[in-house]
């Protein structure tokens, strides 16, 4: 999979910068889970600090247009970010809740 960034925009005052990209792949879409630890590879951040919103592929093409988010720091995307967008980035799911669940869940 290789990412081209086509524009970067600053927005200093939600400590992010808005990222559109285009994304070749061989085989299927490939997950948005997968595209933003890429992504945030290729920008030297951590993959918490990256959200992305947008992933669209024409039918019978092996490139996706996508937009992202990229935050300073995890807690600037925690506090700006909504939090259905959080869940599908899986930015913010602690360890010990998803523990807790678990122990609820054998009990």
């Amino acid at each position: 999979m290789d990412i081209e960034i086509t524009r970067e925009e600053e927005n200093p005052m939600l400590h992010r910068t808005d990222v559109r990209f285009e994304l070749i792949h061989d085989e299927e879409t490939p997950s948005r889970l997968s595209v933003r630890d890429s992504l945030a590879a290729r920008l030297n951040k951590d993959a918490g600090e990256v959200v992305v919103h947008e992933l669209d592929t024409k039918f019978g093409m092996r490139k996706t247009l996508g937009y992202a988010k990229v935050y300073e720091t995890s807690a600037d995307a925690r506090e700006v970010e909504q939090e259905y967008m959080l869940e599908r980035n899986k930015i913010g799911v602690d360890d010990e809740e998803t523990e807790a669940e678990a122990e609820a869940e054998e009990a």
